[in-house]
């Protein structure tokens, strides 16, 4: 986890290699913080089950968050880092000034969004929970009083790794959400071995329960913000407290003023869906769960490639040259339908089997389980929109464009809104967490057309036609590959005849992973994508070697 950092004179730069150095550590510290993130949920629904408690719980737990993007995370990410790069290279003492301006005014204002979030933590649970829904609006109350100061650290964790980025130091800042993990798992593991239950007639601020859950899930992101800081003073920085306006804040106002907009619209379709699905016992839970299972090949292949091409098309855009932000366009879509279609074609055969294998034990039960699978299987469809929805965005971003991504946002969050609605409407209680999770893989299959039709118009030509055929062939191959999978699965659990469903669970995700996937880019290989060139380059000279 550590990371060597440089010291800097004023007025001079970090060292840009150490980025180099870090993307070995960044990847590796991107697979462990899904893995623990995926391990402290599936105790979390172990412990608390997939019913009320753990709904509450998951809905009072996603309020710091939230607020702290509305607060300050989505205008910090495409505002300040920018202007952090600048002030290191023109202020005469390396921006550091600058830098403890930018923490003094960012904690302040965390400070008082915290305080007015914990006075109205009632009026948050009315806004979020569902009336005569299976959460318990008490509940969530006295979860979000100990749980919201947690917006400080978050904020104070996005503060400090924008400073830390900006002097090239990547490692740490990915590391830290793993400590965060380690404590939530800690907490868990002490709640479960607490004897009883929380109680609820009436709730009370001073049960072990509540407060072990509570303050604990604080304590992590407090300890996540906290490691941060030694990896500071190493850069050489000395915090002071500055405030006041910074000129040149002024000329991002516009910026800002949109990238606060996106924000707000994705606060509002949140709001939405967790008010649809604590209408139903465990909805909020399945949804919450699968889209944290689908994120991880997301998290682990598609950030990196999104994160390798930014730069790129951020140079391409200030050079005027389209051709090769399309070029580079082109290649993303097709990389990201490539490295993600076979991972969505598992879960959507497999999704069942990896919902009962992660968390179809302990007070969740084969139920909750099946029912978290369940929502995974039916919506895993939208994994590659998504990737290529986020990376159509960051094309205007790279042209210095926020307004066009917030009006994309709109509408996607309008479709998203207007889907949840009408599952609500048509689809049994036990059915929404399905429904809404369905909701938000549409909405970005929605999103993908319009933001390719939006660039066309903006760009020009962008062959989509590429496009499109790429996804098709990733979709025959990752179907014969999985197709062939299964049947081998059935045979093998046919012949085999495991009792247990978890059990038999986890057989199926394991064989169906080994042969699906080698399986599914081999077909791709053979179909002569493309892309696929360098790695079967590479096996080539490795089979020769040997």
């Amino acid at each position: 986890m550590s990371e060597t950092a440089t010291t800097t004179q004023p007025g001079q730069s970090m060292q840009e290699p150490s980025v180099a150095r870090a993307s070995g550590s960044m990847a590796i510290a991107t697979i462990v913080s899904r893995v623990t993130g995926l391990l402290s949920k599936v105790l979390l629904v172990a412990v608390l089950g997939a019913g009320w408690l753990s709904d509450s719980y998951q809905a009072a737990s996603t309020l710091p968050t939230m607020i702290n993007e509305l607060l300050l995370g989505g205008i910090l990410t495409s505002v300040a880092i920018p202007l952090l790069v600048r002030a290191e290279k023109e202020d005469g003492d390396g921006g550091e000034s600058y830098a403890q301006w930018l923490i003094s005014m960012g904690t302040a204002i965390l400070g008082v969004g915290t305080i007015i979030a914990v006075a109205c933590a009632p009026l948050l649970t009315d806004l979020f929970i569902a009336d005569g829904g299976d959460a318990k609006p008490e509940v969530v109350t006295a979860f979000a009083y100990l749980i919201l100061p947690g917006i400080v650290f978050y904020g104070l964790t996005a503060l400090i790794s924008a400073v830390l980025n900006a002097r090239h130091v990547f490692g740490l800042p990915t590391w830290a959400p793993v400590l965060n993990n380690v404590v939530v798992i800690g907490v868990l593991v002490i709640y479960a071995l607490l004897p009883g239950d929380l109680t609820i007639n009436p709730v009370r601020m001073t049960d072990t329960h509540l407060l072990i859950l509570g303050l604990g899930t604080a304590l992590g992101v407090a300890v996540q913000a906290s490691v941060l800081i030694p990896a500071l003073r190493k850069t050489g920085f000395r915090f002071k407290w500055r405030f006041g306006w910074d000129s040149r804040l002024s000329e991002f106002g516009g910026l800002a003023f949109w990238v606060l907009l996106y924000v707000a619209l994705g606060f509002a379709s949140m709001t939405v869906l967790t008010n649809a699905a604590t209408e139903a016992g465990g909805a909020l839970t399945a949804f919450n769960f699968q889209w944290l299972i689908a994120q991880v090949p997301y998290g682990v292949l598609g950030v990196s490639l999104l994160t390798a091409l930014m730069p790129r098309m951020s140079r391409a855009a200030a050079h005027g040259d389209n051709e090769q932000i399309v070029r580079d366009l082109l290649f993303g879509n097709r990389m990201s339908t490539i490295l993600l279609m076979p991972f969505s074609a598992l879960m959507t055969v497999s999704g069942v089997a990896i919902g009962l294998a992660a968390f179809g034990f302990g007070r969740s039960g084969v139920d909750g389980g099946t029912g978290i699978g369940i929502a995974l299987a039916m919506s895993a469809f939208g994994l590659v929109p998504y990737a290529i929805t986020l990376l159509q965005l960051r094309v205007f971003y790279a042209m210095k464009d926020a307004r066009t991504p917030t009006l994309i946002q709109a509408l996607i969050v309008a479709v998203r809104i207007g889907l949840i609605y009408f599952f609500v409407a048509v689809a049994e209680p036990e059915q929404l967490g399905v429904g809404v999770s369905i909701a938000m893989s549409l909405s970005f299959v929605f999103g993908a057309v319009v933001g390719q039709v939006w660039l066309r118009i903006r760009l020009g030509r962008l062959r989509t036609g590429f496009t499109v055929w790429t996804v098709c062939l990733t979709v025959v191959a990752s179907s014969l590959a999985f197709a062939v999978a299964k049947g081998a699965n059935s045979l093998v659990l046919g012949a085999i005849g495991f009792s247990n469903p978890v059990v038999a669970a986890w057989a199926e995700v394991i064989l169906v992973t080994a042969i699906g996937l080698p399986l599914a880019f081999g077909l791709l290989a053979a179909f002569r994508v493309p892309e696929m060139k360098p790695a079967i380059a590479k096996i080539n000279r490795l089979v020769r070697r040997r």
